[in-house]
């Protein structure tokens, strides 16, 4: 018996990307033949639909607690790639809210976060449409930061009536960061020169082939400091409780949960089943279910269920060039994410 390794080959947005499977293989003589592998696409082709992920179904007239699932980046953006979801993020965060809001038997929503942050806009959208949906439905939502809760993350957990944070969260990050890189020398090396012509003389403010003029720089730090402004009103008028004159907490630093508890950006440290205990609490329903919206083909069985967003292309490039990856990200961020190479969980 010969352990042998049959090499996948599959066609992918224009690149061979190799899968390897193993088997076992009995070789008595020449074998010809051919493998054939199909991918199952994954697609917003057919409207969310509810799945239980905690108890039995719902019977009729029974309540529910909607968990809204929110990971990865939060990018206005679709997030493409084989056996992702292709998904975009504030698009499928409306849609899971309007699912939330229109039926009757939802007495409360969990949003469980999972996020490094994400783009100015992006999570300012996401944050007043989770503000629409308490003030149009009177509906109580609890936020549940799972590994990060940071930057727009963050920012968006304000919308919520209560923040649990698990003991091992990461939060805060109340900062902005616009990436740019000058990648002179680099494109030097490769022969290659900038000959944009342009018509105003700040049409190409930020340019990344050449280094910043200080009067350039001056007006994106102005722009940086005003949504860094905006980002810290949100939270003084969310979180009243939090102390306006402490700056440690506003200086775009991360947070353990128990520090982020002391510092009132959270109100408890707990669990997902914290979260949802507290937003059966609010509702005055102790034996809601749990119930998620997915796609049909993007199956939840249990709280924990996460959409995939992870191309293919994304494993199959693992060299990583920190200003060219983070350049790939658009605008001024609400952002906290040391490592360039995790854009690839998005697709980017």
């Amino acid at each position: 018996m010969k352990r042998a390794w049959v090499l996948l080959i599959l066609l992918c947005g224009g690149c061979f990307h190799p899968l390897q499977t193993e088997s076992r293989l009995s070789i008595t003589g020449p074998v010809l033949t051919r493998v054939t592998a199909e991918v199952e696409p994954k697609n917003n082709a057919s409207p969310l639909q509810e799945m239980p992920v905690q108890g039995a179904c719902a019977a009729a007239g029974s309540t529910k607690i909607a968990l809204i699932d929110v990971d990865g980046l939060l990018l206005n953006q679709n997030l493409t790639g084989p056996f992702s979801s292709g998904e975009n993020p504030v698009d499928t965060f409306r849609e899971k809210l309007d699912a939330a809001a229109a039926d009757p038997a939802v007495c409360a929503l969990v949003l469980r976060i999972n996020s490094p942050g994400g783009s100015v806009t992006a999570t300012d959208i996401m944050w007043r449409e989770m503000q629409r949906f308490r003030i149009c439905s009177k509906k109580p939502v609890v936020a549940c930061l799972m590994d990060l809760g940071c930057g727009g993350a963050y920012y968006l957990a304000t919308a919520s009536d209560r923040i649990v944070a698990h003991p091992t969260s990461v939060t805060g990050g109340i900062g902005v960061v616009l990436n740019l890189f000058n990648l002179q020398d680099l494109l030097a090396v490769f022969s290659i020169a900038n000959q944009s012509i342009k018509a105003g003389k700040n049409i190409d403010i930020g340019d990344q082939t050449a280094s910043i003029p200080p009067e350039s720089k001056k007006m994106l730090q102005a722009m940086a400091d005003e949504f860094h402004t905006r980002f810290q009103l949100v939270v003084k008028q969310q979180r009243p409780q939090v102390d306006p004159a402490d700056e440690t907490t506003f200086d775009g630093r991360v947070f353990p949960a128990a520090q982020a508890l002391k510092r009132r950006l959270i109100d408890r440290v707990g669990y997902l089943e914290d979260a949802l205990n507290v937003a059966r609490g609010l509702a005055g329903q102790p034996q809601a279910q749990v119930v998620m919206f997915h796609r049909p083909n993007d199956m939840a069985r249990t709280p924990f269920a996460t959409t995939p967003n992870q191309p293919l292309q994304a494993a199959a490039f693992p060299v990583s060039v920190p200003g060219i990856e983070r350049s790939r990200l658009p605008t001024f961020l609400y952002l906290w994410q040391p490592d360039p190479t995790l854009l690839r969980l998005s697709g980017q």
